[in-house]
């Protein structure tokens, strides 16, 4: 758990203060913990993933989508040096906390931030209970109405870094439905419920405990609004269950927890300067976050001789023929594309011969038994680095029957030169799976490093990953290696050198701009086919 903020319990707008002995401090001592009204901010510092001056979204009518990617999360020997920070958003039913976090994660301006409602973990009821339910009668209000085990186990996996599924609950038939939802990639978390501090074991793992304190009459209003128009109730209903559970609840497990807050925001979301201070103190904590992969993988584990997890296509006369014409600068694009594909073909195949294989009798049309070999996995996935993984696609079909297929978006930052995830898609159940990673070139392995732990961050075993490339760099075999030493690397061929740019020498060029026709841009690179769209 990381240090508590600076801050012990503030009020903002309220004129007071707790110190961290619980005793009341001056209404001066907050001048220090935002600016005098009117005074000139300075401009907010933007974390690593943004380097424009406009917020890195599009927005349409049904979604926002995020342009700028996620940074490393993750350090040179693949292990997450920082955990994602958690805000815990309290308060009483409809205070206003799904509004305060929103307008949180607005004035964030970064992607990657994940809202996670404690609505979505009611338990599952008994027949009785939906009786009750039904009826107005089942206290939703209490703590036990929660299910905390599932709660806890939930956040630890997402603020680890982790793929984590979550229920959804439906609450016109006071039920979960039979999908669940699928969270991944939080740098921040922002956890909100009624009895967001009401355990605490879940409080162990809150980084900012916020509390949303509004008037009582304004919150029955709220309540009353949401629960007839949203879930089909009607108002005699609404106050009964209000009398009879929410505002004895609110004063019996919810206010009392007021006293653990970091800071209390009155009136909700119309405390602006209270979100302000919320948002800058969330910055600092992203800045102490920020990491820097790329520049640490030119330096480290390139003397060693190659892992023995690396696998190199042999080099026979026809491979190194192949070899020749797709490297060669004057290779028409056809040529290029046309044994290209073959050379990824001769990989797959490869690939496919080191997968685990167990006995198996048949029984020839001849009457005979034959002892062959079946593969004795699950299923065999395929998951594309976007977009020169993708030209992989096809050789993969062509010999692995009904194979699935995910892809994985990672581009270089200009600014930052580090590779940042933008988008994936991978299939459902993919951790009971072999992988076949594909990318067609790796030079300092950065963003082959990214793509492997999102996939070890979706529960693949480490030893269920084949990456493979129709070209690496000995840093980039050393540097996966290193990190994941029981990844399978496989390839057509390793070259020695890598220059001050990042380039593989003598290398092959570009792969993407090459295959698809298009223009490269002034410092491509060959990495993973970086900067490419």
């Amino acid at each position: 758990m990381s240090s508590p903020p600076a801050f012990s319990s503030v009020r903002i707008s309220g004129c007071w203060a707790l110190g961290p002995d619980g005793s009341n401090s001056s209404a001066e001592s907050l001048d220090r913990l935002y600016p005098t009204v009117g005074s000139t901010k300075p401009p907010r510092k933007r974390t690593t993933s943004q380097c424009k001056s406009e917020p890195p979204l599009l927005r349409t009518s049904k979604r926002t989508i995020y342009t700028a990617g996620r940074p490393p999360w993750y350090n040179e020997h693949g292990t997450q040096s920082k955990e994602a920070f958690v805000i815990g958003l309290g308060g009483g039913s409809a205070s206003g906390k799904t509004t305060v976090a929103t307008m949180i994660i607005e004035a964030l301006d970064v992607p990657w931030v994940v809202l996670l409602s404690m609505d979505s973990f009611y338990k599952v009821l008994t027949k009785q209970q939906q009786e009750q339910a039904a009826s107005n009668d089942f206290n939703f209000d209490h703590p036990d109405a929660f299910d905390f085990d599932l709660i806890i186990a939930t956040l630890k996996k997402l603020k680890q870094g982790k793929s984590v599924k979550i229920p959804i609950y439906d609450f016109t038939t006071h039920s979960r439905k039979k999908e669940w939802k699928t969270l991944y990639g939080a740098n921040v978390i922002i956890f909100e419920g009624i009895m967001a501090f009401a355990d605490k074991e879940l409080l162990k793992l809150l980084d900012l405990k916020i509390f949303v304190d509004t008037d009582s009459d304004i919150r029955l209003v709220r309540r009353l609004r949401r629960d007839i128009s949203e879930r089909g109730r009607d108002i005699e209903g609404v106050i009964k269950q209000y009398n009879k559970f929410v505002k004895p609840a609110f004063d019996q497990y919810i206010q009392p927890t007021m006293r653990l807050a970091d800071i209390v925001v009155p009136r909700g979301s119309g405390n602006t300067v209270a979100i302000d201070l919320i948002v800058q103190h969330v910055h600092s904590q992203l800045e102490e976050r920020e990491l820097s992969v790329r520049a640490a993988l030119a330096s480290a584990h390139q003397c060693h001789p190659l892992p023995q997890t690396l696998s190199v296509l042999k080099s026979t006369p026809q491979v190194r023929g192949m070899h020749t014409i797709i490297r060669n600068k004057e290779t028409s694009r056809d040529e290029f594309i046309f044994y290209s594909k073959r050379l990824m073909r001769l990989l797959i195949e490869h690939a496919l011969s080191l997968l685990p294989f167990q006995s198996c009798t048949v029984q020839t049309p001849q009457g005979h038994d034959y002892e062959g070999r079946t593969y004795s996995g699950k299923q065999i996935t395929g998951v594309s680095i976007l977009r020169a993984g993708e030209t992989m696609e096809p050789a993969l079909r062509a010999v692995c029957k009904d194979v699935r297929i995910g892809t994985i978006l990672i581009q270089t930052n200009c600014n930052t030169g580090e590779p940042e995830l933008h988008y994936l898609r991978l299939p459902k159940d993919i951790s009971e799976d072999h992988v076949i990673l594909m990318d067609c070139t790796v030079s300092t392995g950065a963003a082959a490093m990214m793509a492997v732990r999102v996939l070890l961050d979706h529960d693949v075993p480490e030893d269920k990953i084949f990456l493979l490339s129709l070209l690496m760099a000995e840093m980039g075999v050393h540097s996966v290696a290193y990190a994941f030493p029981r990844v399978k690397i496989i390839t057509t061929a390793v070259d020695k050198k890598v220059n001050d740019l990042f380039r593989i020498i003598p290398g092959i060029g570009n792969f993407g701009d090459r295959y698809f026709g298009t223009d490269a841009p002034p410092d491509w690179s060959d990495d993973e086919d970086a900067l490419s769209t």
